[in-house]
């Protein structure tokens, strides 16, 4: 079975990234998407972050209705900081029939080459990258190697920062969210600090 990996902080997963998975999952040869909801990025801001199981409780109630799609919380048992390539190894070691692919965006694509073992994933590893619109000039070598595949992929430019600094202004974003999402965020009364 081919799996293609989506790793994301989800904080929160909104209708843009579901666009990326499902195109993933409908217009490349991959036959299952899992969203890995990473746990605290380093580089990210720790206060605007929700707890690593809210997060992936958000991504289960956004593709439970998508049997392609699945919630993956492989990362949140290994130790921290983490790399994407000791996911892979974990992960082809608890999944040896699995062929595993990375999905990332444009952006990522270009910053690859400053990953741990980033050679490793570029040797063993297929990548889907979907277009981002972007300012800088395209200087990307690596979209020309054979592991790498361009996916015409909607592009869609909706940010999880732009939907929680929305939510503390008061803001209707609802449309941008998968209605289970909202429910919950809602319910929960997240981001409104």
């Amino acid at each position: 079975m081919k799996i293609g990996l989506y790793f994301g902080t989800y904080n929160p997963i909104h209708v843009g990234h579901l666009i990326i998975a499902n195109h993933m999952a409908e217009f490349a040869d991959l036959d299952q998407i899992w969203m890995v909801v990473t746990p605290h990025n380093p580089l990210k801001k720790k206060s605007t972050l929700l707890e690593d199981h809210q997060r992936l409780e958000m991504v289960f109630l956004a593709t439970e209705d998508y049997p392609k799609i699945k919630p993956s919380d492989i990362e949140f048992k290994l130790p921290q900081p983490n790399y994407t390539v000791n996911t892979l190894v974990h992960l082809q070691e608890k999944y040896p029939t699995h062929a595993f692919s990375l999905i990332m965006g444009e952006d990522n694509l270009k910053t690859l080459h400053k990953w741990k073992n980033y050679e490793v994933i570029l040797d063993q590893y297929d990548i889907y990258v979907y277009p981002r619109i972007s300012e800088e000039e395209e200087n990307l070598e690596l979209k020309s190697h054979p592991k790498v595949h361009i996916i015409d992929a909607p592009i869609v430019e909706i940010s999880s920062t732009f939907i929680r600094n929305s939510i503390k202004q008061g803001k209707n974003i609802q449309p941008l969210l998968p209605a289970k999402v909202w429910d919950y965020i809602d319910h929960n009364n997240f981001y409104k600090k």
